[in-house]
């Protein structure tokens, strides 16, 4: 098996259990009372917790054998592979545009998969990533300091804090992949500032991801980290590592409008879903049957809203205290189903 192959199937394993492992803590989130550390004491938050880590330690073994041009792309099959896995395990499925989504996601995706060539020729030296990572702070804060700019309009601020989020994903990923070629048991503590830029930029990517949902709900935010991400680590990989595409000049035109396809995609994907699931929130109204109605009960009384007031029936004057209808009970109630209720 060549390496690229084997790059492969750690992306696409590293995808399948970061899916499972989202929808496990989606699940437990559903399901745990509102309390402080609630999910903690659930089994399964624990498998959650596994399933990431296995996924992150595979996405590492597939940086350490694949190109940062492809493995990144890959990383993103972790909300296709989410639709059918949800559909399969929780009953969760998802509409039309959805699916269209996740369809033109994974043909942009197997394009790039196609076109990619070999792994990079060369690794950046210390000097290099460091000026990566000088660079990669600089863009980060510039758009956190656009993001405070424009502070009165949520929409914008969510896409400026989540696009600093997914450059400092993808930079993370970046320097996992130089740690990954330049590993050796000989000099453990040589690795030190590139481990440090990983912390650093992970951290960072996670706080700001979480930021970026603040009053600009999720489908924005969510499709914009998802795209910048590989972007921003693809980018380096062509210029710094020596990565490139077959066929040449028109092989990399042909690669580039696949990405395009696959990032109209996973846009796509993530804005119905998240439609979807702001739907499905909405609490549902359910009437209750009308009680039976006798030959002289007043026929208000079986209309499917309240009760009108004393003297205001048509047909006769305001019932009295003592009085009561011949042919029925009280006037039927609208009930309100908190969301979620409905769930196991």
């Amino acid at each position: 098996m060549s390496d690229l192959t084997l790059s492969v199937v750690f992306a696409l394993v590293s995808a399948v259990a970061y899916a499972g492992g989202a929808i496990v803590q989606e699940r437990v989130s559903l399901t745990s009372p509102d309390t402080a550390y609630a999910p903690l004491r659930r089994p399964a938050w624990w498998g959650a917790v596994a399933l990431n880590g296995l996924g992150a330690a595979l996405h590492v073994g597939a940086l350490a054998y694949g190109p940062l041009s492809l493995v990144q792309p890959l990383g993103a099959l972790t909300i296709v592979f989410a639709l059918p896995m949800a559909a399969l395990l929780v009953g969760k499925k998802a509409g039309p545009g959805a699916w269209r989504g996740a369809l033109m996601a994974s043909v942009g995706l197997a394009g790039l998969l196609a076109l990619t060539g070999s792994g990079g020729d060369r690794t950046p030296g210390q000097s290099e990533m460091a000026v990566v990572g000088v660079v990669t702070a600089g863009v980060v804060l510039a758009l956190m300091v656009a993001a405070r700019t424009v502070h009165h309009r949520p929409a914008a601020r969510g896409g400026l804090v989540a696009a600093a989020a997914g450059v400092a994903f993808g930079m993370a990923s970046v320097f996992t992949k130089t740690v990954a070629d330049r590993f050796s048991g000989d000099e453990p503590l040589a690795q030190l500032p590139s481990l440090l830029a990983i912390a650093v930029f992970a951290a960072s990517g996670m706080l700001l991801s979480q930021a970026s949902y603040r009053g600009a709900g999720l489908a924005a935010p969510l499709s914009t980290a998802t795209v910048v991400n590989p972007v921003a680590a693809a980018a380096v990989g062509l210029t710094l590592f020596g990565e490139h595409f077959r066929f040449g000049l028109p092989g990399t035109l042909l690669a580039l409008g696949c990405g395009v396809l696959a990032a109209a995609g996973l846009i796509l994907l993530t804005t119905r879903r998240a439609e979807a699931d702001d739907a499905g929130e909405t609490p549902p109204q359910v009437s209750r049957p009308a009680p039976p109605r006798g030959p002289l009960s007043d026929p208000s009384e079986g209309s499917s809203g309240p009760a009108a007031p004393p003297g205001e029936r048509s047909g006769g004057p305001a019932a009295g205290p003592g009085d009561a209808p011949l042919g029925g009970g009280p006037a039927p109630r609208v009930l309100c189903v908190p969301p979620g209720s409905d769930r196991p």
